[in-house]
């Protein structure tokens, strides 16, 4: 338990001394926190591609997982067997878009650590937010509504930045409800984290959304050229064609004609 404590106050060390080396250059706390979310963005960026990709194929085969569940709703086992055969054949990862969340929460919580204990009170984002250590609500009680202002748009920004990926994500109405029932709940959580924090938040997930949507695009066409020759394949497969059909007929018909002379 000590070797963890002692880690986790080394990584808090570390990301206040990325945030004062950064603010020295830029000569803003704000854009600090914005560059140094750029710079952990494109550290995850493979890990974060993987995640896009492996969410959007997840959506791509729901239709088959669906099939399979109907099929074998009656054995678990067995469900469970085909499910994870599947996934395997489909080189799908229903898991792939857990770790870069896992990878960020761990540097989300270090900076709301560090700007609650160890950031001046004067530390600004052009000056737009006056203290980026103050979380809304504490503006809101101490300085009224329109010091709040600011920090109130950081929140909603923030909510957004939740409800956003899964909207733009293709799924079904459940999800996109569950999506939306999150960023209600963590309006609450960012009108009680400091601004920073929230500022490290938005931005990140601005980056994230615009790389979703720019995975999303290479992969339709990928699947534009893909999924019509897979199609035809498995038609193909599946039901003959009426000439075929009369291809099989036809030596059958001779045969028999010649008997009868």
């Amino acid at each position: 338990m000590q070797v963890f404590a002692q880690l986790w106050t080394g990584f808090q060390d570390l990301i206040f001394q990325a945030l004062v080396y950064l603010e020295q250059l830029t000569g803003d706390w704000g854009i600090a926190i914005i560059l140094l979310t750029i710079a952990i963005r494109i550290l995850i960026l493979p890990l974060t591609v993987k995640q896009t990709k492996s969410m959007a194929e997840m959506q791509r085969i729901q239709p088959k997982i669906k099939e399979l569940q109907a099929k074998y709703k009656d054995d678990k086992e067995k469900l469970q067997e085909e499910t994870l055969k599947f996934y395997s054949e489909n080189k799908v990862n229903p898991f792939g878009g857990c770790l870069p969340l896992v990878l960020q929460m761990p540097i989300f919580f270090a900076l709301f650590k560090v700007l609650r204990t160890r950031v001046p009170e004067t530390a600004s984002f052009l000056d737009i937010i006056p203290n980026l250590s103050l979380a809304p609500k504490a503006v809101f009680a101490e300085q009224g509504i329109v010091a709040a202002i600011p920090y109130a748009v950081l929140v909603i920004l923030f909510a957004v930045s939740i409800w956003l990926p899964q909207a733009l994500m293709p799924g079904d109405k459940q999800q996109k409800m569950i999506g939306a029932y999150m960023a209600i709940v963590m309006l609450w959580f960012g009108w009680t984290s400091p601004a920073g924090v929230l500022l490290y938040w938005d931005v990140s997930s601005i980056w994230g959304v615009a790389q979703q949507q720019l995975t999303m695009m290479s992969m339709k066409k990928k699947y534009a050229h893909e999924t019509p020759a897979v199609a035809e394949k498995s038609s193909k497969k599946a039901s003959p064609s009426p000439a075929d059909d009369l291809a099989e007929k036809k030596p059958a018909n001779k045969k028999k004609s010649g008997k009868k002379s």
